[in-house]
Formats: structure tokens, C-alpha cells, sequence
């Protein structure tokens, strides 16, 4: 039955302004079952012959049919499944991936098939065949650590994996000597007769064309002469001859030119039958014994021991391998046709899990160069996670730090006094007083808290020991829950009930504790401040300095009725204990008003009671304390309720005020979202910039993994053709190289993820740096290691799938 015909054939290779033409118009068939030598000398046109027939090599005109089919014009894709299932080859050297075992070299065209192998059948197979090509015992081994003729046998097993009804040996034996040539050929000739598999030689030496059924000589891209009945020797110059006595007689010997193995050889009346090996003649029975028994070969193909019988393909193809049948000279059974239409999206569902693992083979065969690859990706992956962890513990840090000055806080400050064009500063009138507070908790919703705080300033004195606090503020116990300080060192705070009575009980920060008493307890102690004994009832915990620098422990809390009638020495005053000037709200002489409260708010324009003189009022002081204070520390119910709350205070105090419309306010707040806002900014903007240097080493590690891919396309461009050869689609070389670069930016991104928190942590616990591990760091970076694996390794690995699969092999 015809399994190979080609019409017209012409090949011309176009090599800049030069046309060369190889093929010049070929015509033949090659039935199924036959041994067929292409010969030829060098330059002949029988490899690309061989080529075109393998579909590894396109014609530039004419048409070649498969089993009825004509696939000369099919897709890459096509092409490349026809390879995989029907077609096995073996070359002459070899093309043995070098860093790879003898097991994964023969599963290799098992990886494109669309079988479905799974990985430990891919294997046993694999083995099978070594094992019954006399290599049970290379299954780990090399292809360096293989004979030539080892590496053969290697090739032969990769080529019968499929189980192709198809082989095409390009110069099989050009490598091995003599004894190992005749193995090589002999397993082909036993191949042949006993599987029904056609073998296409390609060969420029007489001696291997005798293994032949039919010698097709090929001269200047045109068939010359042919061959084509077995004993039948073909001479120098194409022709088919004679040995001189035909086929025996007289006292010659009767010789089988062509082997073809249909017996054992016709015996001559005085001598044996003998075949042409090498340079001298060997008798057919001294031929040397290859490794492997025709039985195992067979059996090889039915998956066992079993006999030889026929076998039928699951898989559709082009052309299904012969029913099997026992070596005899039983007319082999014609291979039936069916469709070239298989499912190329299944196909390529399926075979993603082999993209991947072969991918992972190739990692591993460099893994040295694989490292130096991912090494860009691990130190720009590192430097973010590092950079974010930094920039994000800094920015917690100023949160904290900015919260211990009070979370979601708003100040309350006094109006200034004008006089004769000069103002006096904030603070210098009279303006709050301890109701205006408790007026803005009680009719602003948006308020949750507030404290008075009335300021004082002098020595504080334990026994010998002395110290001036940069702050001592008369308050209640509500100021430790706005500046977020509940926790206390030692001890516990004062209470409203020591507010109301006065109580000298005092708190001490950190610093004044260590100043006054070192390691001592101060809890229970006394300290005396402007003559007043105050006992200390606790101790603050350590708050640190704020964000201008200022030690925020250096501080002692105590009652503001305390610290405002007993420290700052006032009674009925309307004067701020605070304020430098003792201008009035009209600017009167400050030394006429004597213990005055007829004026709650000295800048209204009416006065609430009938103004009395200075005498009057110096006869009758008044007993009721009525007070102002310095400030008042309010805290808003969220930051984002901060700007309600300020009109809301407003308000209040405007009612309160009796401020009427368009009049200057007599009061100011000082709002520090902003200032939080502002650093947090500043923050985020150093974030950013840590975040694009680092993100630059990214992209640096980008072009590296570019760079090497390009490398390794250019290096592995052999392995590359080979692949395509054994049936790897262009899709597939993508697929595979993509995946490789994935995978190596991908473990580069997780070494560099370990990398930079163990940076952060190292910097965090060796110079206290502010560093915490982002999460979203993390899982950026690992998007981002993909990302980079997949922009940059796209172009490497297109450039490898473009490759022409002839070209690829013939590369240096």
C-alpha cells in the first residue's frame, strides 16, 4: 500500500541575492513496510529530501502526501502533531540534550504527545525501551558518560517512543565504527521486518544502502537510478548490477547485496551466503549478535511479553503503525487511513502540566546560570519588601508619635487684648472659663471629652533634689484620656472628686521621676511646689518626645483647682495667670481692677451687672471662685468628625460669648489634623520614593531575565529544533520558555521576599529602626514577579518559537 508520495518536488534556498536551488523536480512512493535508502553524495539533496519528507522542512514547490493526505501545506501546529505520532528520527549525531539523562531524552516526543502520558508512564516507558535496547543499566546516566554508540541506542529508543510507523535515520552510522554500525542496522532491519515500521536511510555509504529493500540514488536534486529488488547491487554510478555469478552458481558464493532479511541469505553449492560489510565480506551467520532479541522488540510495542499480534492506535494520525506479526514471510498488513484533525485546544489543555515540568528539567540542567538569572529579580524583590517594610514602620511611628499628642484633638485658646494698636498675644484676656468646657461636652455631639488646663511654672523640690518641668499643667483626669496616656508606670491618677476639692495630689512623667528620686518609688512621696505639699499619688508611663523634639515626660499633672489657686497663687482674678501683659478686654489701667466679677466676659459691649468702682468693689470681694483657664483640650468623636466639631464649638461659644454677628471672636482653635495630615503626607511621598528605587532594581532584574533568555534561546537554538522535531509545537516552545521565566522570576521572588524580612527584621532589632512587614508588600511582589517573568520573557520566548525547526538543528 503507498504510505509516501511525492510530485514534482523542488527546493531552492534563497540566500540573499543567490538562489541555490537543491531539489529540481522529485517524483516517488515509498510503500508501507518498506526499507528505503536514499544515497547520494554530499551536497546530493537526499537530507533535504529527507527533511521535507520528515515535514521538518517546507518545499518550495510541489506537493507530498502521507497515507493519502497531502500535508505539505499544513499549519506549524499540524505539522508538528504529524511529527509527534507518525514520524520517529534518528540523526547521525545523535542530538542528545547534553545535561539531561538518558530516561528524559527518550520521553522527550512523550511530552508533546496528546496521549495524555502521565509522568511516572512517561517514565516507565522511557525505561522499557532502554531497558530492550540493551541499556538497562544508563538509565541515569548522560549523554557524556555514553558511548557513541550507547547515545545511538539512546536516539533510536527516543525515535520508537510513539511508536511512529515512520523512521528516517539521517546518516545513522556516521559516527560509530564498524561492529556498532552493523547493531544499529541490523536493529533497524529487524525493526522493519518484524514491526511493519518504514525506515527511510539517508546515507552516502554503499554498505549501509545493502541493509535496503530499495536504493534510491539521488544526484545534483534528481533521482539518478533505483534499485528496488532485493539482491540487486547498485554500483557506483547508480546502477543496478550483478556480482558476477547472479544469484550463486559454479564455485562462487551466492551474496545478498541489499540484506533485506527475508532469510537467512540462499547458500551457493560450495560456499555460504554472505552480505557486504565494511570492507570485506563477512558470511551472513558470522554476523555479530546485536544486544537485543527480536522477540523484546516486538514485545516492546504490545506493551510486554505477549506475541506478536496485531495491535491496533488509540490515537488518530495520519497513518496507524501496522498490525504487528511474527518474523515471516506473512505479506504485511496495509495501515488504514483516517483523519489529520485532531482537537488542538484539548491538546493543549493537556499538555500545560508537561510545559511546566519540562520547564522545571530545564531550570534544573542550569541551575547556575538559572541563579545568576533570578539574582536581578531577588535583589529588586528584596529591596521592595525591605523599602516598604521600612516606609511603612516609619509611617506608623509618626501615627503613634502624633497620637500620643492626643488623638483626634482640638484646642481651645483664649482671644488676644488689643491696646493703643498693639496686640498682646494669645491667651491675654480673659475669655475661658471651666463652664465653657463643660458647656462644649455637653451641647456638641462631635465632642466626646474635654479638660481645662490652666499652666504653671516653678521648681518642683524632693529633699535636697530639685527640678523645673518643662510643663506643669493643672487639669482633670479627662486630659490623660485625650492625649491617649491611661497607662500609668506606677500608681494611679487623680480623680474628679481631688478636681472639685482642691487636693494637693500630683502625677510625675518619666523624666521629673528619674530627676527627683532616680530609682526610688516616688508613689506616696511628697514634692513641694511654690511652698505647696503635694503628694504623688502616680506615675505616668514613658510617652517620649513629640514630633518637634520636645520631651513629652518631662511633665507634672495635677488638679487644675490645685495648681490655679494654690500654685499660681490667684483668687478673683480676671487676669490669665498665662499671659505676660495684664491688658483687659478695654484696656483700662490694669492697676484699677481689683478682684472684679461683675464681668464674666469683659468683651461684651454689655455689661450683665451695673459696673461698680474700684472702691466698691475692693470693700465687697466676692467668695464665689470664678476662674479662667488657659485652654481648653477637646477631643473629637473621629478624625473625620473634626471639622463638625469645630462648628460646633464655635457655636457654642458664640451663644455662650454673646458674640453677635460680625464680631471679632474672642476665643481661637487650633486644629492638628492638619499637621498630622501634613506629615503623613510627607510620609507617604518618602514611601514612594523608597518604592520606585526599588521598583527600578525590578526592572533592572527585568532586563536581566531578558537578557539571559535571549542568551539561552541563542544557546539552546539545537535543543530548540530538536524539540520541534520530536513534535513540540510553536505554541508549545513559547509556552515553555514563558513558563520557564515565570518560574525563575516567580522563586526569585520568593528568595527575595525572605531576603527583605530578614532585612527589615535585622535594621529593626541592630539600629531599632522603625520597620514592620507589609502584607501587601508581599503579595505585590509576588504579582509583580510574574508580571516581570511575563513582559520580559515574552519576547525570548517568541523569538524561540519562530524558529524554523530545520534551521534550529542545523545551528552551530
Amino acid at each position: 500500500m503507498e504510505l509516501i508520495r511525492i510530485e514534482n518536488l523542488f527546493k531552492t534556498y534563497f540566500l540573499g541575492e543567490v538562489d541555490v536551488p537543491v531539489l529540481k523536480g522529485i517524483s516517488l512512493k515509498i510503500d508501507q513496510g518498506e526499507m528505503v535508502a536514499l544515497m547520494g553524495a554530499s551536497g546530493s539533496g537526499k537530507s533535504t529530501l529527507m527533511n521535507i519528507l520528515g515535514l521538518l522542512d517546507r518545499p518550495t514547490s510541489g506537493k507530498l502526501w502521507l497515507n493519502g493526505q497531502e500535508v505539505s501545506r499544513l499549519s506549524a501546529d499540524r505539522r508538528a502533531l504529524v511529527r509527534n505520532r507518525n514520524i520517529g528520527f534518528v540523526f547521525q549525531s545523535f542530538n542528545l540534550l547534553s545535561r539531561t539523562t538518558a530516561v528524559d531524552n527518550v520521553r522527550m516526543p512523550l511530552s508533546y504527545s496528546i496521549n495524555g502520558w502521565s509522568n511516572n508512564e512517561e517514565r516507565g516507558r522511557a525505561k522499557d525501551l532502554l531497558q530492550r535496547v540493551g541499556l538497562e543499566t544508563r538509565f541515569d546516566h548522560i549523554p557524556s558518560q555514553l558511548s557513541g554508540g550507547q547515545q545511538q541506542r539512546v536516539a533510536i529508543a527516543r525515535a520508537l517512543v510513539n511508536h511512529p510507523p515512520i523512521l528516517l535515520a539521517d546518516e545513522p552510522t556516521g559516527n560509530l565504527d564498524s561492529v556498532t554500525s552493523v547493531e544499529i542496522l541490523e536493529m533497524f532491519r529487524r525493526l522493519n521486518r518484524e514491526q511493519g515500521i518504514t525506515v527511510i536511510l539517508v546515507t552516502h555509504d554503499l554498505n549501509v544502502a545493502k541493509y535496503a529493500d530499495r536504493v534510491i540514488f539521488i544526484r545534483d536534486g534528481l533521482i539518478a537510478k533505483e534499485g528496488s529488488e532485493a539482491g540487486q547491487p547498485v554500483n557506483s554510478d547508480g546502477a543496478a548490477g550483478s556480482n558476477g555469478n547472479g544469484s550463486g552458481g559454479g564455485n562462487g558464493h551466492s551474496y545478498a547485496a541489499f540484506g533485506n532479511g527475508h532469510s537467512a541469505g540462499a547458500r551457493s553449492e560450495n560456499g555460504p551466503s554472505r552480505s557486504a560489510i565494511g570492507s570485506e565480506l563477512v558470511p551472513r551467520g558470522d554476523l555479530p549478535s546485536i544486544a537485543v532479541a527480536p522477540a523484546a522488540f516486538a514485545s516492546s510495542f504490545t506493551g510486554g511479553s505477549a506475541p506478536l499480534e496485531a495491535v491496533a492506535v488509540a490515537e488518530p494520525t495520519v497513518v496507524v503503525p501496522p498490525s504487528i506479526a511474527p518474523a515471516s514471510s506473512a505479506p504485511k498488513p496495509a495501515p488504514q487511513p483516517v483523519a489529520l484533525q485532531p482537537a488542538l485546544r484539548s491538546v493543549r489543555f493537556r499538555l500545560f502540566p508537561r510545559t511546566f515540568g519540562t520547564a522545571l528539567r530545564a531550570i534544573w540542567r542550569n541551575m547556575f546560570r538559572s541563579a545568576l538569572t533570578a539574582l536581578g529579580i531577588i535583589i529588586g524583590i528584596a529591596s521592595v519588601i525591605a523599602m516598604m517594610g521600612i516606609g511603612q514602620g516609619s509611617s506608623n511611628s509618626m501615627k503613634k508619635t502624633m497620637a500620643s499628642m492626643g488623638a483626634n484633638m482640638l484646642l481651645v485658646m483664649p482671644g488676644t487684648a488689643t491696646s493703643g494698636g498693639v496686640s498682646f498675644g494669645s491667651g491675654s484676656i480673659l475669655t475661658l472659663t471651666p463652664q465653657d468646657g463643660d458647656a462644649i461636652v455637653r451641647e456638641c455631639p462631635a465632642v466626646t471629652a474635654q479638660a481645662p488646663i490652666v499652666r504653671a511654672r516653678c521648681q518642683v523640690v524632693y529633699g535636697s533634689r530639685n527640678w523645673v518641668p518643662m510643663n506643669i499643667y493643672g487639669t482633670t483626669a479627662d486630659f490623660l484620656m485625650i492625649r491617649d496616656w491611661e497607662g500609668m508606670d506606677k500608681g494611679a491618677a487623680f480623680t474628679d472628686r481631688d478636681v472639685r476639692n482642691s487636693a494637693a495630689v500630683c502625677l510625675l512623667g518619666q523624666t521629673v521621676a528619674n530627676s527627683l528620686f532616680g530609682s526610688e518609688n516616688p508613689v506616696g512621696k511628697d514634692v513641694r511646689m511654690q511652698n505647696v505639699t503635694f503628694r504623688v499619688v502616680g506615675v505616668l508611663s514613658r510617652k517620649g518626645a513629640n514630633m518637634v523634639g520636645m520631651d513629652q515626660d518631662d511633665l507634672v499633672l495635677a488638679p487644675w483647682t490645685t495648681i490655679k489657686y494654690r500654685v499660681s497663687g490667684s483668687q478673683l482674678s480676671n487676669v490669665n495667670q498665662s499671659a505676660s501683659s495684664g491688658a483687659t478686654a478695654n484696656s483700662t489701667d490694669t492697676g484699677q481692677q481689683v478682684n472684679s466679677l461683675d464681668a464674666l466676659y469683659p468683651n461684651t459691649s454689655t455689661p450683665l451687672y451695673p459696673t461698680a468702682s474700684a472702691i466698691e468693689a475692693a470693700d465687697r470681694p466676692q467668695p464665689v471662685r470664678f476662674a479662667n483657664v488657659d485652654q481648653v483640650m477637646c477631643q473629637a468623636a473621629s478624625t473625620e468628625a473634626i471639622p463638625r466639631a469645630i462648628e460646633q464649638i464655635t457655636e457654642v461659644l458664640h451663644e455662650r460669648h454673646h458674640i453677635q454677628a460680625g464680631q471679632p471672636e474672642d476665643f481661637s482653635i487650633r486644629d492638628m489634623t492638619e499637621t498630622n495630615q501634613a506629615l503623613l503626607s510627607l510620609t507617604s511621598q518618602m514611601s514612594v520614593l523608597l518604592l520606585a528605587v526599588a521598583l527600578i532594581s525590578l526592572v533592572v532584574g527585568g532586563v536581566g531575565i531578558m537578557n539571559i533568555m535571549l542568551v539561552s534561546v541563542t544557546e539552546r537554538t539545537r535543543e530548540i529544533g530538536l524539540r520541534m522535531a520530536v513534535g513540540a509545537r510553536p505554541s508549545d516552545i513559547l509556552r515553555q520558555f514563558i513558563t520557564e521565566a515565570v518560574i525563575l522570576c516567580l522563586a526569585g521572588g520568593v528568595v527575595g521576599i525572605g531576603i527583605g524580612i530578614g532585612f527589615s527584621l535585622f535594621v529593626r532589632g541592630k539600629w531599632h529602626w522603625p520597620s514592620e512587614i507589609s502584607v501587601p508588600a508581599i503579595v505585590a511582589s509576588v504579582v509583580v514577579s510574574v508580571s516581570v517573568g511575563l513582559i520580559f520573557g515574552f519576547y525570548p520566548a517568541w523569538k524561540a518559537s519562530r524558529l524554523d525547526p530545520i534551521e534550529a538543528l542545523r545551528y552551530e
